[in-house]
């Protein structure tokens, strides 16, 4: 909220969701508006996302997980981050895997805080195949579900 100036919500419920973070990871440093749209807004390029979504497939992977707690454990802006700094692999690199934490770290060191073409555009590939992933196992759970699993979890009845 500080980056942002937009006030943080109740429980966490919206923290990246933010025109002035997406601005920061979709720029394109040598496209002349887009700076301008920097300097407007009072944003920065951001390059580099390190995001850990909310663990959806340990909870599901729970016994008696109810729908409403699965539900509670889907991210969204995780998600969205990850897909925008991806897509923007020119600049930007997306870390999805705490495995290459410790090789990313290194790179940084050798290369004065620096990534390369190479070295974002895996961690893009990787990232892209990590939300797939995550959607994929979050619309199979969705689909094993049956609609009384539902109404049970949240007490509705139909009106018909």
């Amino acid at each position: 909220s500080d980056f942002t100036g937009q006030p943080e919500t109740q429980g966490g419920l919206v923290k990246t969701l933010d025109f002035k973070i997406y601005l920061g990871l979709l720029t394109e440093t040598y496209n002349d508006a887009h700076q301008g749209d920097l300097n407007r807004t009072g944003s920065v390029p951001i390059d580099m996302v390190v995001v850990n979504l909310y663990p959806f497939k340990e909870t599901i992977a729970k016994p008696d997980v109810s729908v409403e707690h699965a539900r509670g454990n889907i991210d969204i802006g995780g998600p969205c981050m990850i897909r925008a700094s991806a897509k923007n692999y020119i600049r930007v690199a997306s870390v999805v895997d705490p495995a290459d934490y410790g090789k990313i770290l290194s790179i940084l060191k050798e290369n004065q805080g620096s990534t390369s073409l190479d070295l974002r555009f895996q961690l893009a590939r990787k990232a892209f195949d990590h939300t797939a992933v995550y959607d994929r196992t979050i619309a199979d759970f969705l689909v094993s579900k049956e609609i009384n699993d539902v109404k049970n979890c949240y007490k509705l009845q139909d009106k018909e």
